[in-house]
C-alpha cells in the first residue's frame, strides 16, 4: 500500500530529501507523493515531524 500525505503536512521537505525513489514532490500547499512510484518504504514517515506520512 503507498502512502499518503494528510494536511496535518507543514511543507518542511524532510520527506522528500528521505525517498529512495524520489516519489515526492512539492505540491500546493503541502508535499504530494506519487503512489505509482512510492515503494511503502516507511521513510518518509520516520522523518516526519509531525506524522503527515500515513500508509492508505
Amino acid at each position: 500500500m503507498a502512502y499518503k500525505i494528510s494536511d496535518d503536512c507543514i511543507s518542511c521537505g524532510a520527506c522528500e530529501a528521505e525517498c529512495p525513489v524520489s516519489a515526492i514532490a512539492e505540491g500546493d500547499g503541502k508535499y504530494e507523493i506519487d503512489a505509482d512510484a512510492c515503494i511503502s518504504c516507511g521513510s518518509c514517515e520516520g522523518v516526519c515531524p509531525v506524522g503527515a506520512p500515513q500508509e492508505e
